[in-house]
């Protein structure tokens, strides 16, 4: 499958969680995040997004102090959103690691495929915010990748699974779903349902699962 540039984001739809109440901030999150997704936090500025709304930037500040919190919330919903359906997919999947780890991956690779542009952000602009804004979400990371390690430490206590490198693989597994935005085109033959089943076999794999 072909390479997803960045700037083939800008002509797909911002879509947020449902999380995030409807109205104008609401509004300038989406144009934002489409914008920053596609030219780069740093390629966008506050007045590009007021022009994207059809506002004055003075309309813009107030809603958000500055463009490192518009950012800073992206990233936020991201994180939350990500630890929340980890969460409840790991509750949801019984006691048995395998299964655990199947429902992981399945719940990361979809959000991934359908939230591709909070992705790319997430992933790539995070960076751009100070330390005291990007904390919050930092803490939320560590707890949604710690999931996944402690349940394949799991699975490695109890013979389930034997990795060549339990934290390496991990990690491999991690990065499938992260790839997702720069090459899948959901509209093309591959769903996010097929290809969560199709990461969580890798996954599996990965591990030497038994």
């Amino acid at each position: 499958m072909r390479s997803l540039p960045r700037s083939r984001l800008q002509a797909q739809k911002a879509t947020l969680p449902g999380t995030v109440p409807e109205g104008t901030r609401r509004r300038i999150l989406e144009t934002a995040l489409r914008l920053f997704a596609s030219q780069g936090f740093h390629g966008t500025s506050i007045r590009d997004v007021a022009k994207e709304l059809g506002l004055q930037p003075s309309a813009l500040y107030s809603h958000f102090p500055a463009k490192e919190n518009i950012l800073a919330e992206l990233v936020q919903v991201g994180h939350e959103t990500l630890h929340e359906v980890l969460r409840t997919a790991l509750l949801n999947a019984g006691s048995e690691p395998a299964e655990q780890v199947r429902a992981l991956v399945r719940a990361h690779t979809i959000l991934h495929a359908t939230h591709s542009q909070l992705a790319v952000v997430v992933n790539e602009e995070l960076h751009a915010l100070p330390p005291e804004l990007a904390a919050p979400a930092l803490a939320l990371r560590h707890q949604a990748s710690a999931l996944l390690l402690e349940v394949v430490k799991r699975g490695v206590a109890m013979g389930r699974f034997s990795p060549p490198h339990l934290e390496a693989t991990a990690a491999a597994i991690s990065a499938m779903g992260v790839r997702i935005p720069y090459w899948y085109e959901p509209a093309g033959a591959l769903t996010a349902d097929s290809l969560a089943e199709l990461h969580a076999e890798l996954a599996l794999r990965m591990l030497g699962g038994r």
